[in-house]
């Protein structure tokens, strides 16, 4: 397999910013709209409270990105804690390699590192790829959605805990 160098950049990086107009075209050809309009900005991958990777092949082209941000708006259905990943994405030519899957593991663990306890995301029913990946990964759908596409029917939220939950003591036998 070819070497993917994974770097973190601002999300406003020129090679982050021209994967995100692919990215918006697929969205728009996938959901017959212009794209995901969720408001992004640079600050908001803004380590601690955030990360933005960005991936390159062996001759340096962008060919992944991935991002994770705080998120503890309640009103639009997070929690306190989350950490939600956004613009996972890998262009057609380099998947079904890992990248993503390793984009995916380098943000767990810098959102763990920085305190968050709940990985959140918010993907669209057509985008069966990431759905596998997600779900293959440990997330699972969230009860409830979160996300500026929440009231949206092909939306599709999952969640994963970043921390394991603390283990009960194991019980003790009877005093005699």
């Amino acid at each position: 397999m070819p070497r993917m160098r994974i770097r973190p950049v601002r999300y406003d990086h020129p090679d982050a910013l021209k994967l995100d107009g692919i990215v918006q075209q697929e969205y728009a050809e996938l959901y017959g709209n212009d794209g995901d309009a969720t408001p992004l900005a640079p600050a908001m991958f803004a380590p601690p409270h955030g990360l933005y990777l960005l991936a390159h092949d062996e001759t340096g082209r962008p060919v992944g990105t991935g991002g994770w941000r705080a998120q503890d708006d309640t009103s639009e259905g997070y929690e306190e804690g989350d950490a939600e990943i956004k613009r996972m994405f890998v262009v057609r030519e380099a998947r079904g390699r890992g990248l993503a899957r390793r984009i995916l593991a380098l943000l767990e663990d810098d959102a763990r590192r920085a305190g968050r306890t709940r990985m959140v995301l918010e993907t669209g029913a057509r985008q069966q790829e990431a759905i596998t990946l997600y779900e293959s990964s440990g997330y699972v759908p969230a009860p409830r959605k979160f996300g500026l596409y929440r009231f949206e029917a092909l939306s599709r939220c999952y969640t994963k805990p970043l921390r394991q939950p603390a283990q009960a003591p194991p019980p003790q036998p009877p005093a005699r």
